[in-house]
């Protein structure tokens, strides 16, 4: 199974930050010592173009970004300290996502063990995201000509506001957010369909709510492509989610998306998102059943 990471590229960060930055390397030791992957199958990328960057969002900030000369403010908006290593990162993971999104689109389901930076807007970078990952991709990819409409389906417990902002006016893209209600970003944006969920929401009523949402998204969007956000924080011991979904409520999640998706025989990329459980091995589970997942896909469009 062919995967994407960028867990070798680290950055510095105070002590006990809420950033999982060690969830990565663990993640890709699971996956081996699991054989979900072999070493060789787990692919790092170079740092994506500037010029990719530059073609969703706006050019001020990302010279900003990579002098390191951000404000007090964006700083604080930002979340993490900037480096120079925070910012090749960045770049890196975007890269994984347009990597795993061509791959997907030709051989119907990729992979990046990271990215989901969905809060990065036009303007700003903010909650933990630099630039906004999916919507480099699929800018980049329109640019080759290779893809046409695509469907973003965000599961991260916080609602991906800067991909609506930068979606936003897009006909040839939709956007789905289902996210807990009362939770970061407090001031939203405006997804092509938002599902604010209740605090607390617990496993059927969070699949039954996605489903429905399915049905009303994937007939309008009608993507050649999705990009499905399975972050891990709609967990309910996770320290900034506000849901309760069980473990194998989040293994019922994905496998509602990837089916549906098998259904329409639309590709899927996968990118991870979120994650912050107290005790980082929740999360890096988590994220290994997601990767199982897309490997039992994938396995199935090699046979079939």
């Amino acid at each position: 199974m062919d995967l994407w990471s960028h867990d070798r590229f680290t950055f510095p960060l105070p002590a006990n930050h809420r950033f999982p930055l060690t969830k990565y390397a663990l993640l890709r030791a699971r996956l081996e010592a699991d054989g979900i992957a072999r070493p060789d199958e787990i692919h790092e990328c170079e740092p994506v173009a500037w010029a990719w960057i530059e073609a969703v969002q706006q050019r001020a900030l990302v010279e900003r970004l990579r002098a390191g000369t951000l404000s007090v403010r964006e700083q604080r908006g930002l979340g993490l300290p900037w480096s120079a290593a925070l910012v090749e990162r960045a770049r890196r993971t975007t890269a994984g996502t347009v990597a795993a999104a061509r791959h997907a689109l030709a051989h119907g389901v990729g992979m990046n063990l990271g990215g989901g930076t969905h809060h990065a807007a036009y303007a700003q970078g903010r909650g933990y995201c630099l630039f906004n990952d999916v919507v480099v991709a699929i800018a980049a990819l329109r640019a080759e000509g290779a893809l046409g409409r695509a469907l973003v389906v965000d599961c991260d417990v916080h609602q991906g506001d800067g991909t609506a902002e930068l979606l936003a006016g897009d006909p040839r893209s939709y956007t789905l957010s289902l996210h807990g209600g009362a939770n970061y970003p407090f001031r939203r944006a405006t997804s092509d369909l938002d599902v604010d969920l209740p605090t607390g929401t617990g496993d059927d009523a969070y699949l039954s709510a996605l489903e429905a949402a399915l049905a009303e998204a994937v007939p309008v969007a009608r993507a050649d492509l999705v990009f499905f956000l399975a972050g891990a924080d709609p967990w309910e011991g996770d320290r900034l989610g506000r849901l309760a979904l069980t473990k194998d409520g989040l293994r019922a999640r994905d496998a509602l998306v990837l089916d549906t998706a098998e259904r329409t025989g639309t590709p899927v990329c996968v990118a991870l998102a979120g994650g912050y459980a107290p005790d980082v091995a929740d999360t890096v589970e988590i994220n290994l059943a997601t990767a199982r997942a897309v490997a039992a896909r994938g396995a199935a469009v090699r046979t079939g």
